[in-house]
Parts: structure tokens; sequence; C-alpha cells
């Protein structure tokens, strides 16, 4: 994006209330974020995200988007269960509905992106109390489906599902509640993943962080200890038929033998935020050692090995920690009176709305998502603009694959330019299937 369209972008983030979600001034605040989302991501490979750093900060925007984003969680716990219940909830076409559980996705991402930046985290004010309790949620949730969901219970459904960018482009193709449901699990998972690496980046910076802040990671969540579960569980890896599959940019990958003790990306991010919050004298004043929290957190040493130390040096300074835990007893921390800040958006959202769920969720069927066949059109034009062909292409990993038997393809439709195909026998066998969705986006 160009300088000046960026800032233009970043002036026009603003909150929304919890009614308005799915409405036509919601979805312009969605262009907004995915166009800044996906000029974030390429701007960071690039090494030059200082732009969109700077005009957020200056701009004020790190609450509103944080804001944005626990109204959507909100959403989807509270209302989007009773929508899907609804006897007269038959939609033309339930696209609109994934655009607001991608929503959720779309900032967090955003937030990933940008929370490496000292001055993002500061921004945050207040706020970063409410995100913390929201990445807590998160990781609650990851430890929760690895201790009682199989792993590859979620590497199935991600694998029977298309990918967000293949399916967001159709958005006639009819997808049952049930389907829709499926997909927002999905999504689930990876948004917690996301959450976990904002949690890091958070824990980066305790030495600027407000008391409060600290509180809330140490005190009343624990973060520690529910470290140490991820560590323990590893909710990004499993065992299927004897083969180590682990997931990794956006998908799941069987990992060959010889990689198999390779530290991912994710198992980075667990281990730097426990060198953060363990190791920093603040946390080390503020953390109680007690005979529970002491004995979860010395189970990391059974994984302090020898080629997880040399993959991440800094770990040496965490195995001589637990050395020294196991045999002393650290001074409780001192008991000081204090005024602590507490977050208020979720709370705030939940006492405002409360009582009128189903009522919030009968007015985004009549006025959001049941939209005209050339109200749908319009959209559409709209998301093809929003999604551009030419920034997907650059943000996807693989190279496009035929739609028909899935070799690489170097050729698409010239008349949507969405599917590709490798030859064009390809493309006249789809083109009965792909003639609605070219119809629509052409």
């Amino acid at each position: 994006l160009p300088p000046a369209e960026a800032e233009a972008l970043v002036r026009a983030l603003q909150g929304s209330e919890l009614r308005d979600i799915g409405g036509q001034g919601w979805l312009r605040q969605h262009e907004y974020v995915e166009k800044l989302n996906m000029h974030g991501i390429l701007s960071a490979s690039a090494g030059q995200e200082q732009l969109l750093t700077e005009l957020l900060v200056t701009h004020a925007k790190i609450p509103v988007l944080i804001g944005e984003l626990i109204s959507v969680e909100v959403w989807k716990h509270k209302i989007f269960p009773v929508l899907c219940q609804l006897k007269d909830f038959k939609p033309r076409s339930t696209f609109p509905i994934y655009v607001v559980l991608h929503h959720e996705a779309s900032i967090i991402n955003l937030l990933e992106t940008v929370f490496f930046h000292k001055e993002i985290c500061e921004s945050a004010e207040d706020s970063i109390l409410d995100l913390i309790d929201y990445c807590h949620r998160k990781l609650t949730l990851l430890a929760a489906r690895s201790t009682k969901a199989p792993a590859s219970v979620v590497s199935n459904a991600a694998n029977s599902l298309p990918p967000c960018s293949s399916w967001e482009m159709r958005p006639e193709i009819p997808v049952p509640p049930q389907e829709l449901q499926k997909q927002a699990e999905v999504m689930e998972f990876e948004i917690s993943l996301k959450a976990l690496s904002v949690l890091r980046f958070i824990t980066d910076q305790v030495g600027s962080l407000p008391l409060s802040a600290l509180t809330r990671m140490l005190d009343t969540h624990n973060l520690p200890c529910l470290l140490v579960e991820l560590v323990e569980h590893c909710p990004w890896s499993c065992w299927e038929a004897g083969k180590l599959r682990k997931f990794e940019n956006g998908t799941w990958h069987v990992v060959p033998p010889e990689d198999q003790v390779k530290m991912t990306k994710l198992d980075g991010q667990v281990w730097l935020a426990l060198l953060n919050l363990l190791l920093s004298p603040e946390c080390q004043r503020k953390y109680r050692f007690d005979g529970f929290n002491k004995s979860q957190l010395l189970k990391l040493r059974a994984f302090l090995t020898d080629v997880l130390i040399d993959q991440l040096p800094n770990l040496v300074e965490m195995q001589r920690f637990l050395s020294y835990l196991a045999v002393t007893d650290p001074a409780p921390p001192k008991k000081d009176l204090i005024l602590e800040q507490v977050p208020d958006i979720w709370d705030h959202i939940l006492k405002k709305n409360s009582g009128k769920w189903e009522a919030i969720a009968k007015h985004q069927v009549k006025h959001a998502f049941s939209p005209t066949e050339e109200e749908l059109k319009l959209q559409a034009r709209r998301w093809a603009q929003t999604y551009s062909l030419d920034m997907m292409e650059a943000l996807a990993p693989d190279k496009p694959r035929c739609r028909v038997c899935g070799v690489e393809a170097a050729k698409r439709c010239s008349r949507c330019r969405n599917e590709w195909y490798c030859s064009r026998a390809c493309q006249v066998q789809h083109w009965q299937k792909h003639k609605p969705a070219c119809n629509l986006m052409a």
C-alpha cells in the first residue's frame, strides 16, 4: 500500500457495537483491517513494517483493534451458536458469517505482526490487560484441546476443509451451519496459536509493563504453569499412524525422522515466554513459588535436553534456574497493598448486551446475514477487491495448483482470475462447476 493509503486506512479504524457486526459499516471496517493485515505481512517480510507501526501508535489504534478483537470473540461465544439454531435462518450464502469469523483471525494476525515492537506494546495502555486475558483464554483452549481431544482430530478436521483463501472467493457456495461451525473450530485453533505469539511478545516487555499486567500474568492467570502444560502436551504436534505430524505455517505436515527433534517456531515461542516470565527480576519478585507452582515448573527439566539447548542456547539459564529452584525455597512475594487495574472490555460488552443475545441474532439475520442476490453480487465485488489476487499470491507460501488435477498450475481463468489450471483440458472439464462462481465474480 502507498503510505498515504495506509495512513487513511489506519485513521478510519474505529470500534463497533456488537449489534452492528456484519452490517455494511462493519464490513467496511473489516476491509480496512484485512488490507492492513496483508500490508503488514508483506512489509514485515521485507523488513519495512516501521511505517505501519508508527501509524498505529500515532493514531492510538491498538486499543481500538483489541476492543474489536474481543467484540468478535464475544459474538462467537454468545451470538453465533444462537444464530445457527434459529429455525428461520436459511441464508442464500453463509459467506457473510464466515467474514465475521475470519475478522478475529485478521486482527490477531495483524497484532502478531506489529507487537514485536516495544512502542506498540506500550501504546496499548490499559487495554493490554484485556489482551492478556484474551491470550490466556486462547492458551487455555489449547491446553484443554491437547489433554481432552487427540491432536489428530484437529489435523483431520483441518485437512478435510478447504483453505481460507480457496473458499473465501466463492461466496455462492452453500455451507450448512454445521460445516460453518467446523470452520470456526479449525480457525479457533489457528487463532490460539497466534495468541501464543502475541503473548510471547508481551512478555518480551515485562520491564516496561504496568504492575497490573504482571499481576494479571503471574498471579491471576498463573501463565508460567499454563505454559508448562503446553510444553508437556504440545497441541501442535501429534502421532498418527506411526508418523509424527506438526502444525506449521497454517498446515499439518509429516515430519521426517531426522527433523523430529527440531524445535518449531511454536515451541520456541513457549520457551521464550517462559524465559521472560521466570528469569526477569521483576517477575521473580512477583511470582509465588509455592509447592504446586514449584513442582509444575520443575517438570521442565525433563525437556531441557542437550539437543534442545543447542537450538536455543538461552535455555542454559533456564536449566540453571531450575536446578537452583529444586534445592531452595525462594522467598514469598511481599504482600503490598496496591490498587490494581482490571480489564473491562469483555465485562462491559457482556453487561451491555446481557439478555439480548437472541434479539441481536435475529436482528443480524434480518439486516446483515440474509442479503439479496444483488447485494451479494455487490459485496462479492468488494471482497474481490479486498482480497486482491496479486496480494494473495504474494502471501501464499506455495505455488498455485490446478483446481482439477492438483498439479502446479501456470494459467488461470481470464474472466474472473480466481481459478488456476494446468491446461485447457482441465479448465473445460471444470467449467460447469466453476461457471456460477465465475458469473458472480466477473
